[in-house]
C-alpha cells in the first residue's frame, strides 16, 4: 500500500505466464493500471513511492527484485535467493527477507539505497528452530524492526518464542 493508503500495489497471474503480472490500483478498486510484466510477487514499496521491491520463490527466475516506478523496469537484485517474502526495513535504508536451512531461519538485511543494493547482505536475526516459508501460501510474516515473528505451523499446535535484548 502506498504511504497515503490511497494505492495499492498487486501481482497476479495472467494467462499463458508462470510468472505475475505487477499492478496498481487505487484503494476504492478504481483505475487499475498493470506496471510491469513477469517481475515476480510484489511484497513492499519504499518510503518515497519509487520502487517496489517483489521475489519469485521458485523455477529459472527465484531470486528478489524491485520495480523501478519512474520507467517500469524490472530489476534483478538477489538472483538465486529462495525466499516468500521481502521488506522495506523500518529505516529505508535497507530491506529484510528469510531464508529457511536445516533447522533454523535466518533474517538478512540488505544494505539498499536509491534502487541500488549496497553490500553484501548481513545476518539481521537466527531464530534457532525451523519454520516453513511456504505452506499454502505466505506462511510467515515479521514486523520491520524483527521485534515480531508471525508464522503457521502445520502441525497445529502453537508456539511462543520470546527473544530479548540485556
Amino acid at each position: 500500500m502506498s504511504a497515503d493508503q490511497k494505492t495499492i500495489y498487486v501481482a497476479g497471474l495472467e494467462k499463458g505466464s508462470p510468472i505475475p503480472t505487477a499492478w496498481r490500483v487505487n484503494t476504492d478498486g478504481s483505475n487499475p493500471e498493470k506496471l510491469v510484466d513477469n517481475c515476480g510477487l510484489v511484497s513492499d514499496i519504499d518510503l518515497g513511492g519509487q520502487y517496489l521491491l517483489g521475489f519469485a520463490p521458485s523455477g529459472e527466475r527465484t531470486g528478489i527484485y524491485e520495480v523501478s516506478m519512474s520507467d517500469r523496469k524490472c530489476i534483478s537484485l538477489l538472483p538465486g535467493v529462495a525466499t516468500f517474502d521481502v521488506v522495506f526495513a523500518r529505516d529505508g535504508k535497507s530491506f529484510l527477507y528469510a531464508v529457511a536451512s536445516r533447522g533454523e531461519v535466518t533474517i538478512f538485511r540488505q544494505p539498499w539505497r536509491d534502487g541500488k543494493i549496497i553490500g553484501t547482505p548481513q545476518v539481521a536475526l537466527k531464530v534457532p528452530f525451523a519454520f516453513p516459508l511456504d505452506y499454502q501460501g505466505n506462511a510467515y510474516d515479521f514486523s520491520r524492526d524483527l521485534s515480531t515473528i508471525v508464522y503457521a505451523r502445520p502441525s497445529g499446535h502453537a508456539d511462543l518464542y520470546l527473544l530479548s535484548q540485556k
